[in-house]
């Protein structure tokens, strides 16, 4: 009765874990439309300041509630100021994609993300891996390589903005490992987010001193926004869903394994495609839907090889090769007895 009632009770975790997921996943794709849809009015440094702001407006009082102050307290402030400006400039040069590519085919680069996480692992963490693994990465990076298409005829400059935020991202998520369970997940997010805003800022205006921006490159030019009235709500929204995907994400991690939940982290391509279309009627190109496909092959199979290895040694995969939300938790190292799959 006690098996039956423990495993019920973890079947029951994994099913909120992959729900919290697809849900956060969705309010993430949300955010990225909102995104697009907003940039040709304003620069992303004012978008991403948004973000910035909203991420301390909440999680701040949030975290003061759940846990009181102590919770606020950190010795690695070094740690989150270098994640959140690792944060800021990956996502600018992201976002710097977006009126130039569909948001399908630009998603689809960044999910290389993962890929590159799991390389790093290997390259700064020490993390061993087998020929099953191998074949994944390779299939995977195959994917993005097929969506960047480099020898295509509208192949340009820009279609490496995505593959270069994706590195960035990557670089952020493995000094996550440095904090390890040291902080709970909201406030390593507090803190690299807070950090993110100042840099965006000042990255803007950097920027916007060296270079003289061209009428193509509007999102790009440091201005002083006036926002209409009917504005105020969607950017709200904005602000509000890449905040809500991060806190149900960093939910999803603590109630469930996360080598069962992590490959529902790819859902967002799909979701993000299916907006695209709804919203401004994008057709990804026949290259990016089989890139697409690829990197989620890709992702699956290394998370479900997780999940069997997780089950045998009843130890997490040493790093997270998942797309999460800054802060998430990162599974904890796998013992040295582990073989490598």
């Amino acid at each position: 009765m006690t098996t039956a009632f423990a495993s019920s009770a973890a079947s029951s975790r994994t099913l909120t874990g992959i729900g919290c997921v697809v849900i956060g996943m969705s309010f993430f794709a949300v955010q990225d439309a909102l995104m697009k849809e907003y940039l040709p009015s304003y620069s992303i440094w004012a978008l991403l300041f948004l973000r910035s702001c909203m991420a301390v407006v909440v999680l701040g009082p949030l975290i003061l509630i759940i846990g009181g102050a102590r919770m606020l307290r950190t010795r690695l402030m070094h740690i989150h100021c270098l994640r959140g400006a690792l944060f800021a400039v990956g996502f600018a040069v992201f976002y710097m994609a977006f009126p130039f590519m569909g948001l399908a085919e630009a998603t689809t680069i960044f999910f290389s993300a993962p890929l590159i996480i799991a390389l790093m692992a290997i390259l700064f963490l020490g993390e061993r891996i087998g020929p099953h693994r191998i074949g994944a990465l390779a299939m995977g990076f195959l994917g993005v390589l097929i969506a960047i298409n480099p020898t295509g005829s509208v192949f340009t400059w820009i279609s490496l903005l995505p593959l270069i935020s994706a590195v960035l991202y990557a670089a952020s998520q493995i000094l996550a490992r440095h904090v390890g369970d040291r902080e709970s997940s909201l406030t390593v997010g507090l803190y690299t987010l807070m950090w993110s805003g100042p840099v965006v800022l000042i990255m803007g205006f950097v920027l916007n001193q060296i270079f003289t921006f061209e009428a193509e490159f509007s999102h790009m030019i440091w201005d002083y926004p006036d926002v209409p009235a009917a504005h105020i709500l969607p950017l709200l929204c904005l602000g509000g869903a890449g905040l809500t995907g991060y806190v149900l994400l960093s939910r999803a991690y603590q109630v469930a394994e996360p080598s069962k939940i992590s490959l529902f982290d790819y859902s967002y391509l799909p979701i993000a495609t299916a907006l695209a279309w709804v919203i401004w009627s994008e057709v990804p190109p026949v290259n990016t839907i089989i890139g697409m496909v690829l990197v989620i092959l890709s992702g699956v199979y290394i998370g479900i090889r997780e999940m069997r290895q997780d089950a045998d040694t009843q130890d997490p995969a040493a790093v997270s090769e998942t797309l999460t939300a800054p802060g998430n938790p990162l599974p904890g190292q796998s013992t040295s007895e582990d073989p490598p799959t």
